[in-house]
């Protein structure tokens, strides 16, 4: 424990001795990996939602059962991440509002419904990639941030060297090793944000060609109720 606590305090010594602008480095890379981790889980979990939505929603969707019933409920029980029921409830409100404006043919009803869903699934698109760039920027960013923090304690170090009589790696190493630590806390924050923008990205694109799928199984489930309305109206004719 001894030896612990003494690695600990010579980690903190060399931290604490570091140049205002190396500090600063530190202070920003840190900042930036407690907000980049923030995100990560915010993300795993509305993303982990938005897929336990898909699947009930698209279980209830292919049951038996009229589509005016399920626009109730998805209604009634709407929330931010149930992006399955707010394609749908664009699609079917766009289709029960055409239906009631006279002179509109089944062609441009169709037509409305796909404008509808359009719209939606691009902006269930805008929130699943909210948070990517910043996730981006960090993985992208902040090697460079932790190398500069580096060459500038480096350079500090060989600046004090020339103002000694003696070198010596004793006189040497503190300062090096102190500016190394800026490219490790770069690392750091570098690494996660990488790792989960890829995840997310990944799991996003999959997310949204399942509303795709979704949109046009709807459709589809729209177009037939649209045609059998319009047979039945014209059997009663």
């Amino acid at each position: 424990a001894r030896f612990i606590d003494a690695g600990q305090a010579r980690d903190w010594g060399l931290i604490n001795d570091a140049s205002l602008v190396v500090k600063g480095v530190m202070l920003i890379l840190l900042a930036a990996s407690v907000l980049s981790w923030f995100l990560i889980v915010r993300r795993s979990a509305i993303l982990r939602r938005s897929e336990r939505d898909m699947d009930s929603f698209a279980r209830r969707l292919r049951a038996p059962g009229e589509l005016n019933a399920l626009y109730r409920e998805s209604r009634e029980a709407g929330h931010a991440d149930a992006g399955a029921e707010q394609v749908f409830s664009a699609a079917y409100n766009e289709y029960a509002q055409l239906r009631q404006q006279p002179g509109v043919d089944a062609e441009g009803v169709m037509q409305g419904i796909e404008r509808a869903l359009y719209v939606a699934i691009s902006e269930q698109e805008i929130r699943l990639e909210k948070g990517l760039q910043f996730l981006a920027t960090v993985g992208s960013v902040s090697p460079y941030i932790g190398l500069f923090g580096t060459v500038w304690g480096i350079m500090n170090s060989f600046i004090g060297l020339s103002q000694v009589q003696q070198a010596t790696l004793s006189t040497v190493a503190p300062g090096i090793a102190e500016a190394l630590i800026a490219t490790a806390i770069g690392l750091f924050a570098a690494i996660p944000a990488v790792i989960a923008y890829n995840r997310f990205s990944s799991r996003g694109q999959t997310l949204l060609t399942r509303y795709y799928s979704l949109g046009n199984e709807v459709q589809m489930r729209l177009y037939r109720s649209l045609h059998a309305g319009s047979r039945n109206m014209a059997a009663v004719a």
